[in-house]
């Protein structure tokens, strides 16, 4: 009932940019909240690692080191949706991109607090 879908992703030259997106749905009425947002990558043969972080209102974030400096993670609590603008981009940030957040969803008896991913977004740093 709740899906994340990324975009954005594609292949780009050392030194460029991206922008991926994250749109949070849901069916009416289920998604209470969305909590913290997270964008993860794994790159083959890697384990997946946490780029980027941010809170609920979007007043905390947190960046892995190599993030540090070169990636913005951002989000509209209006539109559901996470961003991350991936500058200077390195060969090494070649990974599948994954968007992560914490949701409450409702229905008529409780609400519940879960994990949910998205689908991946392919990201290529390559000359």
């Amino acid at each position: 009932q709740v899906e994340l879908v990324e975009s954005g992703g594609g292949l780009v030259q050392p030194g460029g940019s991206l922008r991926l997106s994250c749109v949070v749905s849901g069916s009416t009425g289920s998604i209470f909240s969305v909590n913290g947002m997270n964008w993860y990558r794994q790159a083959p043969g890697k384990e997946r690692e946490l780029v980027a972080y941010v809170s609920r209102g979007g007043t905390t974030k947190n960046y892995a080191d190599s993030a540090k400096g070169r990636f913005t993670i951002s989000r509209d609590n209006v539109k559901n949706t996470v961003y991350l603008q991936m500058n200077s981009l390195k060969p090494e940030d070649t990974a599948i991109y994954y968007c992560h957040a914490q949701i409450t969803t409702c229905n008529t008896d409780d609400c519940s607090l879960g994990d949910y991913w998205g689908q991946g977004t392919q990201v290529t740093v390559t000359s």
